[in-house]
């Protein structure tokens, strides 16, 4: 089954049983703690069943298999996405400052990102159930980061030399790369304030700085 068609069996299944629908969340937040912990390939639905004090039958019941529940935390993670285009692709700037907002918001849930990463790396290997997911995130990101940039190009804002898309992959390389520095040594680094001084650096040299 493709995933498209999973995860809108897993929607149709939440709207038919809202009365499951804390248990369900309780489950994700479970799956999400175990794949931070043990990567996907290695987390056991058993152990997740077990943390949320629930038996395996009764944890299927609400996600048939693991790989469910990987689809179903991808579909939020989607609008959580979503939300942040939205919010802030305005205007160049606001998209640069949004991002360290961004930043400072995952600094306060770490096993999130963890889990994140983590399944963003194990995504590379091949027929992984989330490979397609990431693969069409990280391009979507590129060409909304990128469309903004050419906005600002077209309204004379920065310079039209500016190749937008490189300057997008640029930026996803810069986030994905402070945020691993972070995760190795969460005390030590400031990923926040290192994404804050690149972005004002950034904006300075395109000439929006104020």
């Amino acid at each position: 089954m493709a995933i498209e068609e999973k995860t809108e069996t897993i929607e149709k299944r939440r709207r038919q049983s809202p009365k499951g629908e804390e248990r369900r969340a309780e489950i994700l937040a479970a799956a999400l703690r175990r794949f931070a912990q043990d990567g996907y390939q290695n987390a056991a639905i058993g152990d997740i069943a077990r943390d949320v004090g629930l038996s395996l039958p009764g944890l299927l019941h609400h996600f048939p298999t693991k790989v469910d529940l990987l689809l179903a935390i991808l579909a939020k993670k989607d609008i959580d996405s979503a939300d942040f285009i939205d919010h802030f692709r305005s205007d160049l700037r606001s998209l640069l400052k949004g991002m360290v907002d961004i930043f400072r918001r995952n600094a306060g849930m770490i096993e999130v990102v963890r889990a994140f990463a983590i399944l963003n790396a194990e995504s590379l290997m091949k027929d992984h159930p989330a490979k397609t997911w990431f693969l069409d995130r990280t391009a979507q990101m590129q060409n909304d980061i990128a469309a903004t940039f050419e906005q600002a190009i077209a309204e004379g804002s920065i310079d039209g030399g500016i190749d937008a898309m490189a300057m997008a992959a640029e930026l996803i390389a810069m986030m994905d790369g402070l945020q691993m520095l972070w995760l190795r040594q969460p005390d030590r680094f400031d990923m926040v304030g290192g994404l804050e001084a690149y972005v004002n650096r950034l904006l300075t040299s395109l000439g929006l700085e104020r």
